[in-house]
C-alpha cells in the first residue's frame, strides 16, 4: 500500500463556488488515480462527484484535468505522477461548465461533433448490395476512427479558451473521418471541405499541439486538422484568410529563404481588402511603437536557391 495525496477542485452548484479540498489516502501501489478518487468517494467524502464507468480507458467517462493536463484518470498510474508522494492537482475538464466537482457538461462538446454533421453521406443507392472500401483505402482512417469522445483535446484546446465558435479537435478530427472515406460522395466531400474552410474551422487552430500530448488514444487531432486543410486548399477553398497566410507563407520562404513578416501580414487578409488592411492598422501601430515591426526591406538569405529548389521537389512530387 501507499499514500496519495489529492488536491481536488470542488464546484457547489447550488453556491456556484469553486474551491480545493485536500484528501489523503492508502491505495495499492499499482492503483490508477480512479482508483484514488473512488476510494475517497466511498470511504472518506460521499459528496465528491466523479464521473466513471468502464476503467479501462474505453468510454471515456473519467477525462479531467490532472496537474493541469487532461487525461483519463483511469489510465493514469500514480507511480508514474507522484513517485514520491507528490500531491496530484485534480480538476474537471477545461473549456467545458462544471456541473458538480469533477463532473462537466458535455452539451457544448456535442454540440460542435454535431456541428460537423458525424455520418456517412454515400451515394444511395448502393452499387452493390453494400458500399465496399477497400482495407488500403481505410488504413489512413483508423487512427482518427479511435477517437472515444472523451473529451481531453477539447478541455486543453487554446483557441476554444479564446473562442467559442471554433469548432474544436475533436469534431474536426471525427470530420477528417468522413473527407478521407472513399465512400462518401464528391458532392458531400466537397460541402464539408467548404463548411469547415470558413470561420470557426480548420483555419482556427493556433498549432499548441496540446490536443496532441493529450490526447489517450494517439488520435493526433491537429495532424488531421492539417490534412483537413491541404485537401480544402486542393478543392480550391483558398479565398479565407487562413489559405491565404499559408500561401504567403510558403512564397515568402521559397522565394528568399525566410519568412518576410510585413508582406504576410497583408497578403494574409487581401491585398485588395482595404477593411481588413485598416483593421490592422492598430497592431502595426503597437508593433512599431514597442519595436517589433518587421523591416519593410526584404533581402534574399544566402542559400535560399537551395530553399527554392527544396520546394520545386516537393511540388513535383
Amino acid at each position: 500500500m501507499t499514500t496519495v495525496n489529492l488536491k481536488v477542485k470542488r464546484y457547489d452548484p447550488e453556491t456556484k463556488e469553486s474551491r480545493y479540498q485536500e484528501y489523503s489516502i492508502d491505495v495499492d501501489e499499482n492503483a490508477a488515480l480512479l482508483d484514488a478518487i473512488i476510494a475517497v468517494r466511498e470511504y472518506q467524502d460521499p459528496t465528491l462527484a466523479v464521473r466513471c464507468s468502464c476503467r479501462s480507458a474505453i468510454c471515456g467517462s473519467c477525462g479531467m484535468r490532472v496537474n493541469g493536463h487532461a487525461r483519463l484518470a483511469c489510465k493514469t498510474k500514480l507511480a508514474e505522477i507522484a513517485p514520491n508522494g507528490e500531491t496530484v492537482t485534480v480538476e474537471p475538464m477545461g473549456n467545458m461548465k462544471p456541473i458538480k466537482d469533477l463532473v462537466t457538461d458535455m452539451t457544448a462538446f456535442w454540440d460542435k461533433v454535431k456541428q460537423i454533421q458525424p455520418w456517412l453521406r454515400a451515394q444511395q443507392p448502393p452499387p452493390d448490395h453494400e458500399h465496399i472500401a477497400k482495407p488500403d483505402a481505410m488504413m489512413d482512417l483508423a487512427g482518427t476512427m479511435n477517437c472515444i469522445m472523451c473529451g481531453c483535446c477539447v478541455s486543453d484546446c487554446a483557441s476554444l479558451e479564446v473562442d467559442q465558435n471554433f469548432i474544436g479537435p475533436a469534431a474536426l478530427a471525427k470530420a477528417y473521418r468522413f473527407v478521407g472515406d472513399p465512400r462518401e460522395t464528391e458532392q458531400a466531400r466537397d460541402d464539408r471541405l467548404k463548411e469547415l474552410s470558413k470561420y470557426g474551422g480548420v483555419w482556427d487552430c493556433t498549432h499548441c499541439f496540446e490536443c496532441v500530448q493529450v490526447c489517450p488514444k494517439d488520435v493526433a487531432p491537429m495532424d488531421r486538422i492539417l490534412d483537413l486543410r491541404r485537401t480544402a486548399m486542393e478543392a480550391g477553398y483558398q479565398d479565407n484568410y487562413g489559405a491565404k497566410h499559408s500561401n504567403s507563407f510558403a512564397k515568402s520562404v521559397k522565394n528568399s529563404g525566410w519568412l518576410n513578416e510585413a508582406r504576410v501580414a497583408v497578403e494574409s487578409f487581401g491585398v485588395d481588402d482595404v477593411s481588413a488592411q485598416l483593421k490592422m492598422l492598430p497592431t502595426g501601430v503597437r508593433a512599431l511603437l514597442r519595436g517589433k515591426m518587421p523591416p519593410l526591406l526584404h533581402h534574399k538569405r544566402p542559400g535560399s536557391e537551395h530553399v527554392k529548389r527544396i520546394f520545386q521537389e516537393m511540388e513535383n512530387d
